[in-house]
């Protein structure tokens, strides 16, 4: 597994919202902070 350290830039990416629209991570660019979590699945232990 690769360890990112805080502070490094993420990829580009987009994703399905549960709007049914299309989000991507460049929508917020200069807009708004942005927390990227990792969310492995629900009744998992983390």
């Amino acid at each position: 597994m690769t360890i990112i350290e805080s502070g490094t830039a993420a990829p580009a990416f987009s994703l399905e919202s549960h709007l049914d629209t299309t989000v991507s991570l460049s929508d917020f660019a200069g807009q708004k902070n942005v927390l990227l979590v990792f969310y492995p699945l629900d009744y998992t232990p983390t």
